[in-house]
């Protein structure tokens, strides 16, 4: 018997009997004694009513109702050998945890995860999603993509995508648009991302600031406000109104034509997402090359 394997007892006697051929046989693969199995088979026998096996002069044969019981066992021993292969296979694969914001990880993350899993089938990826990245972080990951400064990441990380945003909208709304960034701000309705203490990212104030306007977004009545980037995006693409849209996590949605560019870039060359290590595993360091890569090719990735 192979170690570790489970004790089916008389199902797995069976289809070791038929296997080896022999009570001997299957007691030596079971690590038996072939009285302790002869024991076995009669007691099994005992209890079913009827014979199982004929004895014959070399090793035994099994009847018709011991066929019947040897299917059953056959199929559930085979079952539940095979369970246990996988569920040992599972373990053994390396898993690697990734902490990063939910704009991240639903907009950029989750349409692109495909591609990791196709050239990297043996790794299982998990996600650890957050507002903003905790300072004890690496007790639940191995790496993490997070939005910050130079400041903040440069000393151990890498930056992925820099800070670029322009107002997007639904492209029903473009018919209405007008002429110009501030026209397309006084217009409105805006849409919102908050922070719960000063914005680390641009807001509207930060952005107008930025494009050169003259014009203040802020506090102003039918406006929308989200606390979520993804709920953001969604508002836009409902043609809720114009939203703030950072060029790397909404380059799919522009390129579907499910939004639509809708006024001045504004850019921050020192802030934006960052890639930061904390482990040294083979799979964190292979989605961190895959994360490398990925935002690399999008024309929007840090040079």
């Amino acid at each position: 018997m192979s170690e570790g394997l489970i004790d089916l007892a008389w199902m797995r006697l069976l289809v070791e009997v038929d296997r080896r051929g022999s009570l001997s046989a299957a007691a030596e693969a079971l690590g038996l004694s072939q009285p302790a199995v002869s024991y076995q088979i009669r007691l099994l026998e005992q209890r079913v009513g009827f014979q199982l096996l004929q004895r014959l002069h070399r090793g035994v044969r099994f009847t018709e109702e011991g066929r019947r019981f040897l299917a059953i066992a056959d199929r559930t021993v085979a079952d539940v050998d095979g369970l246990q292969r996988s569920l040992r296979a599972a373990r053994r694969r390396p898993t690697v945890r990734l902490a990063t914001d939910y704009a991240f990880s639903s907009l950029w993350l989750i349409p692109r995860m495909h591609a990791f899993r196709q050239r990297h089938p043996e790794i299982d990826l998990q996600i650890v999603a957050t507002q903003r990245l905790g300072q004890h972080w690496r007790e639940d990951a191995d790496l993490a993509v997070a939005f910050g400064t130079a400041g903040e990441f440069s000393a151990q990380g890498k930056l992925l995508m820099p800070e670029r945003v322009v107002p997007v909208c639904a492209p029903a709304l473009t018919g209405s648009l007008p002429r110009g960034t501030v026209g397309l701000i006084e217009a409105g309705p805006l849409i919102h991302l908050e922070a719960d203490n000063l914005s680390p990212w641009l807001d509207w104030g930060s952005y107008c600031q930025g494009a050169g306007l003259r014009t203040d977004p802020l506090d102003r009545p039918g406006d929308l406000r989200f606390n979520t980037y993804a709920l953001v995006i969604q508002a836009a693409m409902g043609g809720q109104g114009f939203a703030l849209g950072w060029l790397g996590i909404v380059d799919q949605l522009l390129e579907a034509n499910l939004l639509v560019a809708a006024g001045r870039t504004v850019s921050v060359s020192d802030r934006g997402y960052w890639l930061v290590n904390g482990s040294e595993g083979d799979a964190a360091r292979l989605l961190a090359t895959w994360l490398i890569d990925e935002t690399a090719g999008s024309s929007h990735g840090a040079d």
